[in-house]
């Protein structure tokens, strides 16, 4: 497992490992704010390569569950700057996601009371989770060319306050049924005009919200998220191979941080992408179907094919707050408790131990 823990460059940092940490969504985050538990959790995984946070709504209408963060005001920011003086206190790198919902939004989330947007209007068939029930997403409303230009100077704002916040960059969530997805497949993109149809129209979007974030805070502290063929959110692609090629010729002049594929047993369109991508390229490990968390074999595959610069895992890293340590001792590892990933406490956020902790107890 040695080639998991080599330095590499990214961009202008050097990451002391290729173990990345990949965002997950935890909805701890009361009101919109992080807290110093957050700053603890993400401090606890500091020797990661680097830390991708959790999803983090750029403006109001991009939230799409409850108690989850933002980085759109002045106090968003402030709370942020504690998570990221940590990190960096204990050596560690952080980017944080920022994530547009889209569809996947509720009006009870919005001051407002306001549909959520989306590059049509076609409901997700999902449902939102509430302290007062599960209740249906919506049918969004079609975004104007005015609610298009807005939202890429959400990107681009909440960009600039993550620098102030002391982030060393953000990935834009591209992936996983959101808004910037919303505009790539063609089962929730049916619009006519230059966002629409070909996917060269599809890919304009995020390519979009990728310039103005990488002039904002420059393209090396800038990375994107994508996941060819998720299912999630009611998504459904006909033409993946086609459309995420098209996407990685798009981005590839920006010369952006890196790229971050969470495989769905899509093995072959990752191959693709590498062969197109110049660029540091992330990959989130799953050459099948199976809905089981990725192994560390098969990140260090990945790795030593050439397939991918670095790896990211989500529960790995939840349980394991030491991962690279584990990896250089080969094991054992803990398991994540799902009944703890949403909401709560410290429980199955900040109390998973250390292989030391745990020889300790």
């Amino acid at each position: 497992m040695d080639d998991f823990l080599e330095p590499m460059t990214m961009g202008k940092l050097t990451l002391p490992n290729r173990l990345v940490m990949a965002p997950m969504t935890r909805s701890r985050a009361r009101g919109g704010l992080v807290t110093e538990l957050t700053a603890e959790y993400y401090g606890q995984r500091a020797a990661a390569g680097l830390i991708i946070t959790e999803g983090t709504q750029p403006c109001v209408l991009g939230q799409g569950y409850i108690d989850t963060p933002g980085l759109h005001t002045p106090e968003q920011a402030a709370a942020w700057r504690r998570v990221t003086e940590e990190v960096h206190r204990r050596g560690g790198r952080v980017f944080v996601q920022l994530m547009h919902s889209g569809r996947i939004g509720h009006p009870v989330l919005y001051p407002g009371g306001e549909l959520p947007g989306a590059p049509s209007a076609i409901a997700s068939g999902e449902r939102l989770y509430t302290p007062d029930g599960l209740l249906d997403h919506p049918t969004p409303r079609e975004m104007t060319m005015a609610d298009i230009a807005r939202a890429v100077d959400d990107f681009a704002t909440a960009a600039r306050y993550a620098i102030d916040a002391g982030f060393d960059g953000v990935e834009l969530h591209g992936a996983s049924g959101y808004l910037i997805h919303q505009f790539l497949s063609d089962n929730t993109n049916r619009r006519t005009d230059a966002y629409g149809g070909t996917v060269e129209r599809r890919v304009r979007f995020a390519t979009e919200v990728a310039m103005a974030v990488s002039d904002t805070i420059g393209p090396t502290r800038t990375g994107i998220r994508i996941s060819p063929g998720i299912t999630y959110n009611g998504m459904a692609e006909s033409d993946t191979e086609t459309l995420y090629t098209e996407l990685a010729r798009a981005l590839t002049p920006l010369g952006l941080a890196y790229l971050h594929v969470s495989e769905n047993g899509t093995r072959g369109v990752t191959k693709l992408l590498r062969a197109e991508w110049p660029g540091t390229l992330i990959l989130n490990p799953h050459p099948t179907d199976s809905d089981d968390p990725a192994t560390p074999q098969d990140g260090i595959e990945a790795l030593r094919s050439g397939l991918a610069d670095a790896v990211a895992y989500g529960r790995l890293w939840l349980a394991n707050p030491d991962l690279p340590a584990r990896i250089a001792a080969g094991g054992p590892y803990a398991d994540a408790d799902p009944a703890t990933f949403y909401g709560g406490d410290h429980h199955g956020y900040t109390d998973y131990p250390t292989l030391i902790e745990a020889g300790a107890r």
